[in-house]
């Protein structure tokens, strides 16, 4: 098989060793040249491109079985609300509109955010989406909907970690003391699920080699997470930090998610 992944971070890097590993051909973009070796160690072809551009997209995926965008916004661009606009608009609904107009078969990694603090006892994938008008939740709504409009499928998955390029949450808690203020865009009384990336590479992996389409949760929820103010005061106490405040201008859940479809279909997480 041959695949386009558009937008290699972390689970796109992971998703490109999964199938090269597999045998597949694939191919990976970028939108830094300094990043093509790196790429290239994964993917049997790289290319330089953003997914909002429509010529270059058509050309990457000339002859592919699928495209998978795993395109993540600038975290510069993700903490201020007038930053997210232009930025969660080019990454997430552009590319998405654009890839569902050049190819038949799109699988889009979106984001727990769509349910902004989820309605009911448990959220789903029936669940209503969020009316926020935040650019992030907007953006990855609107994609999902290209995407989906086109036949394809969407992955919704809560925070990425594990990656020994990440940042931990001490590390990411001091940060946003020492360029924030300690202010944060994101919700305080959220559940802090969490993804290791390599399951999340997996779950885009199984999507595509199942052939499924419409929309699924890959949120590990064998367990109901700490919120996001238990988890960050601790470490502030830990640290001898100040609480966080927490804006709220992005909200994810306050109430359990449930990932009973996809794991229906026969898929488990291992890592998370």
């Amino acid at each position: 098989m041959r695949y386009l992944i558009v937008g290699c971070g972390n689970v796109g890097m992971e998703l490109g060793r999964r199938w090269t590993a597999a045998g597949h051909q694939v191919i990976g973009t970028t939108t830094s040249p300094g990043r093509v070796a790196e790429v290239g160690a994964v993917c049997s072809d790289v290319v330089v491109l953003r997914g909002s551009d429509a010529e270059a997209m058509a050309r990457a995926a000339r002859d592919v079985d699928a495209v998978v965008l795993t395109v993540s916004p600038r975290i510069s661009k993700a903490f201020d609300a007038a930053d997210r606009v232009q930025e969660y608009a080019d990454t997430l609904t552009a590319s998405a509109t654009v890839a569902a107009g050049v190819h038949p078969r799109v699988v889009f990694t979106s984001s727990a955010s769509v349910y902004g603090a989820g309605e009911g006892a448990t959220v789903t994938e029936s669940s209503p989406l969020t009316s926020d008008d935040d650019a992030s939740p907007r953006n990855f709504i609107a994609a999902e909907e290209a995407v989906l409009a086109a036949g394809g499928a969407v992955v919704r998955i809560p925070d990425v970690y594990g990656h020994p390029r990440d940042l931990d949450y001490p590390a990411r808690v001091k940060l946003a003391h020492e360029l924030l203020g300690g202010s944060v865009p994101f919700d305080g009384d959220a559940l802090l699920y969490r993804i290791d990336y390599r399951d999340a590479a997996a779950a885009l992996d199984f999507v595509v080699t199942n052939g499924l389409t419409g929309v699924y949760n890959a949120v590990p929820d064998a367990t109901v997470p700490p919120t996001n103010r238990d988890v960050f005061s601790r470490i502030c106490a830990d640290e001898g930090w100040p609480d966080l405040t927490y804006r709220g201008e992005i909200r994810t859940p306050v109430v359990p998610i449930s990932s009973k479809r996809l794991r229906g279909e026969g898929f488990s997480f291992t890592h998370s």
